[in-house]
């Protein structure tokens, strides 16, 4: 018979201190072992394991499947169920459980859960390990009551600020991990180059670098602050492009566009210390990324070096033999996942899997020691994250008051960081915006009056849509409009309209403005929440009665604001250019309706930089770093590629110039460093408003064995001048940093002449001489 669990952790641990402190005083001939603290920690505990143990800590439920109920039907109010909680548990030695009951919890039901979970797990389950609980806190501790909600991923990137999205997740992970929680679903690391996908929004957007630094600044926040949570990237490997456009469907991605545009941000996370993976539910080139050792085990494990632990989503074990019919059965699916390299199955509402694996196991079609090799770097995972020395349960209390605060500041600062401006055309000889806060505006449109709609999917419930788990006194655009306008002594008239207004509607807000006579209109237009497959679309284009509504504000006379409050680019192409002002809003989170009304009003500038390509038509979503052969017009001129707003675009209410831009020397070798200098001036604009830019470097390869793209982003650097002043900043670009996958799939750079643009410059011309080197 095995010890009771409660004596064996305690005993492992008491001989593993003997060990550490003795190993100095062995004699030659018993030389010292090379293994680390943790490595002989994580082997003691294996040792003690049985294949159940092992199967269940290789098993991931859903808290639905512990509590009162049926899955996806729990009853109110939720509470933990017994019976379940040992079946999963103490029967079949559950390792891993994640996400809630359907909806947030306050902080105080999730620390009564998660105790209970970790109390049932560490003194009755039989190896008395304990669970590693994990959640979908993407912009903030998303599952939690009254939790500080920022912007969405897509937001972030348009802040162009590494430093700021750092700490806003370093902030998340207190909120999540002192509840309990030590693992965190996020960030998601896929590039978004289709924005027909439903989960553009939770990308860092199109660019391959800018994804790439948000996302090392987002694991490191996560990861380094104070109270750390693990991270973990999604969805490795290229579930961003499916050739539909719509979420879990087939791609065709050659290896070296997976290489070029997919690999890279996974890359510098890995390197940055992630510890988890989650991989794309959908198929490459006919075989289901589950299954696929080339993607799990020769380009994640052998070639980048990945250590930690590959965890499936939702259910996508099953799916392999009911969606993707590459198993004949459930079993068999079990077995390809497992030797595919999958460490942890999100199963997550059966208890099949650990009972088919065991089956696996003793039948010699799964090898003991391959699971081994998936519970060494499940159990390394929760040794890192404190789990076996007090880290389990969780903080006795929330966090300051002043944390708090702070956390909220952030929040408000990057929600309004992100505020693009995309047009600000000249009424009655000034640009529209800032507006008169003393005057009249009247606000309307779908997303005005909702504060669902600035925060998007995974907020308060999976799609985010349920209003009665919004954060309380939070206040919607339309209401954070009317504040701020009523504090200068002027008056901000909203109309709201539902998403599905009609022509009625419309002819009621034409008449409203007649009445109010208002010196401006604010048209909030956009998408309610979405993720995931029900956010699928059949067509790009923004509803044909909010561009209606557009149309007919346009004939009042009135100026315009047009605001967009969405999380991918719709197209509106036939009235793009009848509003006088344009500002695109992402989805801010919480904060957003204040950050929308202190940019409307003036009390900050719009600061945002756009980090995707905004189509002018639905079929012509090309991002900016395409190929000549995309510019080809059917008249053979090379105007062919004409997006609404192009990546990098935004403009605040004071404008930089840029003049001058040089270069060091004009040759280089392939081992040296190109310096830019970049010499600015404040060009005028709203008076006494510093001029705020964002200095994007871009490189253009003149000739390559490959054909090059038209751009590609290099570097940048947030930069700002005073009224009347001058400044300049110097950008070193490494030439190794010019390079591109070859057809060998190998990354290399080439010698020949390049182009350097630092925004709408003109590029300055240098040469790289040298034999072509992979670096």
């Amino acid at each position: 018979m095995r010890a009771n669990a409660t004596f064996i952790l305690p005993a492992l641990m008491a001989g593993m201190s003997f060990c550490f402190f003795s190993c100095g005083e062995r004699g030659a001939s018993d030389a010292p072992s090379t293994k680390s603290e943790r490595e002989v920690f994580v082997d003691s505990v294996l040792a003690t394991l049985t294949v159940e143990d092992k199967v269940g800590e290789m098993t991931q439920l859903t808290l639905d499947m512990l509590l009162t109920g049926a899955p996806y039907a729990s009853e109110e109010p939720h509470r933990l169920d017994s019976t379940e909680l040992r079946e999963a548990l103490v029967k079949w030695r559950v390792g891993s459980i994640l996400n809630c009951g359907g909806n947030a919890y306050p902080p105080e039901t999730w620390r009564g859960f998660i105790t209970e979970i970790q109390r049932i797990a560490q003194e009755e389950k039989a190896s008395g390990i304990p669970v590693l609980y994990g959640i979908d806190a993407i912009h903030g501790a998303t599952y939690t009551t009254g939790a500080v909600l920022g912007p969405q991923q897509i937001g972030l990137a348009a802040t162009w600020d590494t430093a700021m999205v750092r700490e806003f997740a370093q902030h998340t992970a207190r909120e999540v991990r002192e509840v309990g929680i030590p693992w965190n679903f996020s960030p998601v690391l896929d590039v978004g180059r289709d924005p027909r996908w439903p989960r553009f929004w939770e990308t860092f957007g199109e660019d391959v670098l800018l994804a790439s630094d948000m996302g090392e600044a987002m694991v490191r926040g996560y990861q380094e602050g104070p109270v750390p949570v693990a991270a973990t990237l999604k969805h490795f490997l290229g579930y961003s492009q499916p050739i539909s456009g719509k979420d879990r469907t087939q791609a065709w991605i050659p290896e070296r566009v997976l290489r070029t545009y997919f690999l890279p941000p996974f890359q510098r996370a890995i390197a940055a210390g992630a510890p988890a993976i989650m991989v794309n539910s959908g198929e490459i080139n006919g075989t289901p990324v589950h299954v696929d050792r080339w993607v799990l085990k020769d380009l994640l494990r052998e070639e980048l070096g990945f250590e930690g632990v590959v965890v499936t989503d939702w259910e996508d074990v099953k799916y392999l033999y009911t969606r993707h019919k590459v198993a004949a059965d459930y079993k068999e699916a079990v077995r390809m996942a497992i030797e595919a390299g999958i460490d942890m199955a999100m199963v997550p509402v059966d208890l099949e899997f650990p009972q088919l694996l065991m089956e696996l196991v003793k039948e010699g079609e799964v090898t003991e020691a391959r699971l081994d090799e998936s519970v060494r770097r499940i159990l390394g995972m929760k040794y890192d994250l404190g789990l076996f020395h007090g880290g389990a349960l969780p903080a006795a209390e929330g966090g300051s008051a002043a944390e708090r605060a702070a956390f909220e500041g952030l929040a408000l600062q990057a929600a309004g960081r992100s505020m693009t401006l995309l047009r600000n055309d000249s009424v009655a000889g000034r640009p529209l915006l800032p507006l008169d806060p003393a005057a009249r505006v009247l606000v309307t449109g779908p997303t005005a009056n909702l504060l669902n709609a600035l925060n998007g999917g995974w907020t308060g419930t999976w799609q985010g849509l349920d209003t009665a788990y919004n954060t309380p006194g939070r206040p919607t655009a339309g209401q954070a409009v009317e504040r701020r306008w009523a504090e200068s002594g002027g008056d901000a008239v909203v109309v709201p309209l539902a998403m599905d207004f009609g022509d009625g509607d419309i002819r009621a807000v034409e008449s409203a403005v007649k009445r109010q006579k208002p010196q401006a209109l604010v048209v909030m237009v956009g998408e309610m929440p979405y993720t995931e497959k029900p956010g699928d679309i059949e067509d790009l284009n923004l509803p044909q009665n909010q561009r209606d509504l557009i149309r007919a504000m346009e004939r009042t006379g009135v100026p315009v604001v047009l605001v967009y409050v969405g999380g991918r680019p719709r197209t509106f192409a036939d009235v793009a250019d009848l509003p006088e002002a344009f500002l695109m809003a992402y989805l801010p989170g919480d904060y957003g309706g204040e950050a929308i009304a202190q940019v409307l009003a003036g009390d900050i500038q719009p600061e945002g930089r756009l980090p995707f390509t905004w189509p002018r038509h639905p079929s012509s979503h090309t991002p900016y770093d395409h190929k000549y052969t995309d510019r080809i017009h059917t008249d053979f001129s090379e105007k062919a590629f004409q997006p609404l707003f192009s990546f990098g675009s935004g403009m605040g209410y004071a404008r930089l110039d840029l003049t001058g831009v040089e270069t060091d020397r004009s040759t280089y070798g392939l081992q040296d460093t190109v310096r830019l200098t970049v010499r600015f001036s404040h060009g005028g604009g709203r008076e006494g408003v510093p001029a705020a830019e964002v200095l994007q470097f871009f490189s253009q390869d003149s000739v390559a064995s490959i054909t090059p793209a038209v751009d590609q982003l290099r570097a940048w650097r947030r930069v700002e001048v005073q009224p009347g002043a001058q400044g300049e900043t110097e950008m070193a670009i490494p030439v190794q940093s010019l390079g591109f996958i070859n057809r060998e799939n190998e990354y290399v750079v080439e010698p020949g002449v390049f182009g350097l643009r630092v925004n709408g410059h003109p590029p300055v011309a240098i040469e790289v001489v040298g034999k072509s080197k992979k670096p």
